[in-house]
């Protein structure tokens, strides 16, 4: 078969045997498709494909198949940030909002994209840099959200926000989610945040459980920096997570700045792929949500 798909990379949690069992399938087929699969070493499956190091794949791949649910594509997204390699997902997870491809549709879903009859997704990331006050610096990309929130105490923290070098406002609360439009459907949507489409160049500042109802969210142009600062607070104890992974610890004076980052995640869609088919799907749009099974 020719396809500009020659090399592709497949990822995955092993150990799931929902996972495990597609993979192997994804595999076989892939191979009788004359495709050149690569996995990492650290993949413990037998599996007819060449090996190597996780961090390399994408120096060889033309395209991922991630298997498992968004927290699979959210690590895929940071493993093709820098290469740009595109990045397909199947879903074996719980809500799937970016593996949107389900086990029944792979083999023919992955046909049709092996074909060229796909859409490419472009995705934005959010850079965030910590700046602490004794002169360090650490930087942190985003597909989804990058959040300030308390830790280790039961006390809210304070924190001001400003936008575009302008004073926005002073914060109480558990704290705030800046999100992309791929992160508004995931924590944020949970904080009462709006959905964005996907291809809005857009952000929304969501606070976290703010001690003042009129602290509403905020959507705003990608191109305006966000810089949040930590304010004194009793037993103040706060840290920032990206994409759900601790970034390090915040404390009063840091300084830590948001903006979108050159470089963009795409992802690849088969043609049957519908935006808002996924949220009717996700969120249960128009059915009786006494009966859910329906």
């Amino acid at each position: 078969m020719k396809t500009q798909f020659a090399n592709i990379a497949i990822l995955g949690r092993h150990n799931d045997p929902r996972v495990a069992e597609p993979m192997q399938e994804l595999t076989r087929y892939l191979s009788k498709a004359g495709v050149n699969v690569f996995a990492a070493e650290s993949l413990k499956l037998e599996l007819a494909v060449t090996r190597m190091q996780e961090e390399d794949l994408c120096d060889v791949a033309d395209l991922i198949i991630a298997i498992g649910g968004d927290g699979t594509m959210l690590y895929a997204g940071r493993l093709a940030r820098e290469s740009g390699t595109p990045i397909l997902g199947i879903n074996r997870g719980r809500l799937g909002f970016l593996a949107d491809v389900t086990p029944d549709e792979m083999i023919n879903s992955v046909e049709q994209v092996l074909h060229g009859n796909y859409t490419r997704d472009s995705r934005m990331l959010l850079e965030a840099r910590l700046h602490t006050d004794s002169g360090t610096e650490s930087t942190a990309f985003a597909l989804n959200d990058v959040v300030l929130q308390r830790r280790e105490t039961g006390r809210m923290v304070d924190f001001s926000t400003r936008i575009a070098g302008k004073f926005v406002n002073t914060h109480s609360g558990d704290g705030l989610i800046i999100a992309t439009p791929t992160g508004s459907t995931a924590y944020a949507l949970s904080c009462g945040g709006p959905i964005i489409e996907p291809e809005l160049n857009a952000v929304t500042v969501v606070p976290i459980c703010p001690h003042t109802l009129t602290d509403r969210p905020l959507v705003i142009a990608a191109e305006q920096t966000i810089e949040v600062v930590l304010l004194e607070r009793d037993e103040t104890l706060a840290e920032i997570t990206v994409d759900g992974f601790s970034m390090g610890e915040i404390r009063p004076a840091d300084r830590l700045v948001i903006s979108a980052a050159d470089q963009r995640i795409t992802l690849v869609h088969p043609p049957s792929y519908d935006f808002y088919g996924i949220l009717r799907s996700k969120l249960f749009w128009g059915r009786d949500s006494r009966n859910r099974n329906n």
